[in-house]
């Protein structure tokens, strides 16, 4: 399922819109060309978002995202403003990420808990769980991780606009969608990490509640 998905995430995200810029511009013109190379990878996302039945926090906030970015995609009016208003728009979602951060709701952490709302647990117990001191500041962390992915793919973006121009529009979907796979790589490694957090607290408090209830039993028969 996951080979799948990968495979659908490359011809909707990486190959269509490569080919439909590639084959596009010079019919089109440079700037619906490259609105148009949006498109596959909207219908995806709205098709997985509605397949995946993610009705929560964290699928309301991959579909406002989607819509402010097609809404600023289709006024932007050009090419190049189009490529520099996708490079402000990372960095206000950076700024969201960093302010999560700052007022100790880091968005991480609610994603977290609409994952394991799917997988059946209570949304209030896992916010409790996942709040308790020794494992809140990994959820600060994985939004840190957030932050830094927005801040480098919009830099990143900013530079290959800088260097190559509208031009340059082909690489720098290659670039951006060999970037998207690597902070994939860190998120997954990010998750695998809290979830080994996870186990390892509710072991040890479990311990805990284990030897205490013993003890006062003990002293109970005495």
């Amino acid at each position: 399922m996951n080979r799948k998905i990968a495979a659908f995430d490359i011809i909707f995200y990486g190959a269509l819109p490569y080919l439909i810029w590639t084959y596009g511009r010079d019919p089109m013109g440079d700037y619906y060309a490259m609105l148009l190379s949006t498109v596959p990878g909207f219908i995806y996302t709205i098709y997985r978002f509605v397949k995946e039945k993610q009705i929560n926090f964290l699928g309301l906030f991959i579909i406002v995202s989607l819509l402010i970015s097609t809404l600023v995609n289709v006024l932007s009016g050009n090419a190049e403003d189009m490529l520099w208003n996708q490079v402000y728009i990372g960095y206000v979602t950076a700024s969201v990420f960093l302010i999560s951060i700052l007022v100790k709701r880091p968005l991480a952490l609610y994603f977290a808990i609409d994952m394991a709302s799917l997988q059946g647990y209570k949304r209030s117990d896992s916010k409790w769980l996942f709040t308790r001191k020794g494992l809140f500041m990994w959820f600060q962390l994985f939004t840190g991780l957030f932050v830094f992915r927005s801040l480098f793919q919009s830099g990143l973006k900013a530079w290959l606009i800088e260097q190559y121009g509208v031009d340059g529009y082909g690489k720098m979907i290659i670039y951006m969608q060999v970037s998207g796979w690597i902070f994939s790589g860190l998120i997954l490694g990010m998750m695998v990490l809290l979830s080994y957090k996870i186990n390892q607290h509710l072991k040890t408090n479990v311990f805990k509640s284990s030897t205490t209830s013993s003890t006062t039993n003990q002293e109970g028969e005495r």
